[in-house]
């Protein structure tokens, strides 16, 4: 039953609901079992639900346990970040005294069973047997609801704990966004009396979001969107580009692809993803953090986690022991089931142990979390966008080894990126001059900002956004809700630009014998993603040529980036694919007939033999004994 709706009917009612909600509650449901119904309709289990309370009466999560809501009812609007299983909960228990057999029925409440004192029968004080088919039960869940990772600004979000029940239970999986309604109660305390209480929530309705982005106000932005979207204040991309992280001078592409990654491509009901995922590399010091930290507070949804110590459940989601008091499982959401329908920011993704890297694959590619493990059974929406950053593995990035080849990820989960970026740090004198003079620049400008002083147009565009953050978290939520591209039969241009522009990509550089397959099908899907976004920036259900080569652009610059063979100079997916290049690849081939060959030859002799780079050769040997095709006895190498 909506709160308005008793309002309108009685507002002194509604008032007392608000006040003096278990009370008013009881009452309602005592009226609907004496109410007049046929002989075959029954009301016995029925509750009344109140929701949809005043906007003034819901409340966050960090705003619920204070004194002067005690006892009232109130809506939270929070995320589910943890549920229990589902256990019975006795409501009145019936003792049997096992001396005289006299039956006698306690209500129960609070986390304690209590028995009789005496027995009525008898007038013994027990001993008494639980008679478990004559008592009263219902159906009981805890739930953990916290603060929307994106309201925490990067923190920690409040948490309440939930008791439910009943009908209300199983309601909503880890990682929904709901608003509940419920009465804030005091725990009783554990062990020694203190003056200081925690507090919990009886929920009494559950109503979960069906709108991704309800607590951002569109409306209020939606002509200055549409002005932006039109091109009536410039380029919507360069303004895009323009708003996002402004104190980092340089990398436009980057910038680009955070923003229609932001944007997203259109997911066809869970059956094909429309989430792009991308990776930022660069050496220690060089700003990825910077845009990581750009995008969760722009983001409509987004959460923010670091690779390092990073458990499965802290980045996807996990049947854990619970902490609601009996010792059991429950399920947690991690950073990319919080992050559903935004993106998931993880720093030092280089650093995530096996175990978690193992639990991503799925989780990047099918946007689905699989939890099998002590009788918990679920499956979880991650349909999250991915903004990783990655050192390599040995401090600094190698000039002469393949960049992906120094990124201790594996292929398999670098397969998952659609866009892999350099976020460089290399010594350039004009163009580090710029930088400084940039970074001083806004330096300067937000020091006369605080102190109130006046700031030149350039001063004023080094630190303000051309977009300002709660303009472009509405365009991003709108864009997202209400535009659905693709590239339809009309755009006949635009499909056949797509395809032949991809098979010019997929046959470039291929070589029959060693690198048939230079570029895989997943770089198709990838362009189709980013031309949806860039269709998204205008706010059109049509994908067009010029989206496509947005898209193209940036694909063709991440391969480069990433897939180039220092050694050769040429492009060569296969570094992205499998982890090396065809020069690596070769050279081994070499090293293994050498070893074959000589059955027992040394490190230098293979060296002196195939009259190569040293270093290169000893790492190849060292790479090849990983990998189990070489081994050592005596300092003599043989072939496995």
């Amino acid at each position: 039953m909506s709160y308005d709706d008793v309002f309108r009917f009685d507002p002194d009612l509604a008032d007392d609901i608000h006040e003096h909600p278990r009370e008013m509650l009881e009452y309602f449901e005592e009226a609907l079992r004496l109410y007049d119904l046929p002989v075959d309709v029954s009301l016995s289990d029925a509750h009344v639900r109140i929701h949809d309370l005043p906007d003034n009466d819901v409340l966050d999560v960090a705003e619920v346990p204070r004194h002067e809501n005690i006892g009232r009812l109130l809506g939270i609007r929070g995320q589910v970040q943890k549920v229990s299983a589902v256990k019975p909960r006795i409501v009145e228990a019936t003792f049997e005294c096992q001396r005289c057999g006299t039956q006698t029925s306690i209500p129960q409440a609070g986390d304690q069973l209590q028995e009789p004192h005496e027995c009525q029968g008898c007038e013994r004080q027990g001993p008494f047997r639980l008679n478990s088919s004559a008592s009263t039960w219902t159906d009981h869940q805890f739930a953990r609801v916290q603060q929307p990772p994106e309201r925490t600004k990067g923190g920690e979000g409040e948490t309440i704990d939930v008791h439910l029940e009943d009908d209300i239970i199983q309601e909503f999986d880890a990682g929904d966004r709901v608003t509940l309604t419920g009465v804030l109660d005091i725990e009783e305390p554990k062990g020694d009396q203190t003056r200081d209480f925690d507090t919990t929530v009886d929920g009494q309705a559950v109503v979960r979001e069906e709108s991704s982005y309800e607590d951002i106000d569109v409306s209020e932005h939606l002509d200055e969107i549409e002005a932006i979207a039109a091109g009536e204040h410039g380029d919507p991309y360069n303004l895009l580009v323009q708003s996002i992280n402004p104190e980092h001078e340089g990398d436009e592409d980057v910038k680009l692809a955070i923003a229609l990654q932001m944007f997203g491509g259109w997911s066809r009901g869970g059956q094909k993803r429309g989430d792009s995922h991308i990776l930022l590399m660069g050496d220690p010091g060089c700003g990825k953090s910077t845009f990581l930290q750009a995008v969760d507070e722009l983001a409509p949804r987004s959460t923010y986690a670091s690779g390092k110590g990073a458990t499965a459940a802290g980045l996807t989601a996990a049947a854990v022991a619970d902490d609601f008091g009996d010792a059991e499982w429950g399920l947690e959401a991690g950073a990319l089931v919080l992050a559903d329908g935004g993106v998931a920011c993880i720093d030092e993704i280089d650093k995530v142990n096996d175990s978690v890297v193992s639990s991503l694959h799925d989780a990047l590619e099918s946007q689905l979390v699989r939890i099998n493990k002590a009788g918990i059974n679920a499956t979880l929406n991650a349909r999250t966008a991915l903004l990783a950053g990655g050192n390599p593995e040995h401090g600094r990035f190698n000039p002469y080894q393949p960049i992906a080849q120094q990124l201790d990820l594996g292929p398999t989960l670098m397969s998952r990126f659609d866009l892999m970026f350099m976020v460089s740090d290399s010594p350039d004198e004009e163009a580090d001059r710029e930088v400084i003079d940039h970074m001083m620049r806004s330096r300067r400008a937000a020091a006369k900002k605080e102190l109130g002083e006046n700031l030149t147009e350039e001063e004023q565009k080094s630190i303000e956004p051309e977009i300002s953050r709660e303009t472009l978290r509405a365009y991003i939520a709108y864009a997202k809700e209400e535009v659905t591209p693709y590239l339809r039969e009309t755009e006949t241009e635009a499909r056949e630009y797509l395809r032949e522009e991809f098979l010019k990509l997929r046959l470039a550089n291929a070589d029959e014998e060693d690198n048939p397959v230079p570029v895989t099908y997943r770089q198709e899907e990838a362009i189709e993603r980013l031309a949806e976004a860039s269709a998204r920036v205008r706010l059109s259900d049509e994908v067009r040529r010029e989206d496509v080569d947005r898209a193209l652009s940036l694909v063709r610059k991440s391969m480069e980036q990433v897939g180039i063979d220092p050694e050769s100079g040429q492009f060569d997916a296969d570094v992205v694919e499998t982890g090396q290049s065809k020069s690596q690849r070769d050279r081994r081939k070499q090293v293994l007939a050498v070893i074959e060959d000589q059955n027992g030859a040394t490190v230098e002799a293979v060296t002196d033999i195939i009259d190569m780079d040293e270093t290169k050769v000893e790492r190849d040997i060292d790479s090849l004994k990983q990998r189990g095709q070489v081994y050592e006895i005596d300092g003599e190498l043989r072939k496995s």
